[in-house]
């Protein structure tokens, strides 16, 4: 029993997180609670996954709706940062979601993400999803010059300029580094 302990906190100090390409144990902090992992399908194999450019609706539709709808239907936003994100101005702003299915993190911050934006009007046609496999690939042209490293990977753009990342789990919440980065206050 000991020697299997050793193994998987080794396997964690050497995989940390969706940086992996291989599937790892998922583990549930206290910190992010994940709510959604037992599920039915089996989200390491090969047949679940979305690669390239996504569809949102493709999210909305077995299996992935197993966690998709979930996620966003239970997550609680701070509400007094969500009302300062709502003050924003949505002109200018374009984001991309580099994410991977078979990521436990995926499946527990996109759907957070997204009921952010859903909070915030902001309009499907700003947003790009780009699938990525357990290696990080994706048959898109320009994934390559995104530097992804991690999924999920949340950039928003004003006015085609990057202005801040949030990398697989956010500092201090989505909402809040959202709002940072729009404030520009995430440098």
């Amino acid at each position: 029993m000991r020697n299997l302990l050793i193994i998987i906190l080794l396997s964690f100090a050497v995989n940390p997180g969706c940086k992996t390409r291989q599937p790892l144990i998922q583990v549930i902090s206290s910190e992010y609670e994940v709510d959604e992992m037992v599920t039915a399908a089996d989200f390491s194999g090969q047949a679940t996954w979305l690669l390239g450019y996504v569809n949102f609706f493709q999210m909305t539709r077995p299996p992935h709706s197993e966690w998709y709808e979930s996620g966003f239907a239970n997550y609680r936003y701070d509400r007094i940062v969500m009302d300062e994100i709502k003050k924003t101005s949505r002109e200018g702003i374009t984001i991309k979601i580099v994410l991977g299915t078979w990521c436990p993190d995926t499946r527990r911050e996109m759907p957070r993400f997204m009921r952010i934006l859903d909070s915030w009007e902001f309009p499907q046609e700003k947003i790009t999803y780009i699938g990525v496999d357990n290696a990080k690939q994706s048959p898109v042209a320009e994934y390559e010059s995104l530097n992804i490293e991690r999924v999920p990977t949340f950039i928003i753009y004003r006015n085609n300029n990057e202005a801040g990342r949030i990398i697989e789990v956010p500092t201090t919440s989505l909402e809040q580094d959202m709002l940072n980065i729009l404030r520009g206050n995430n440098k």
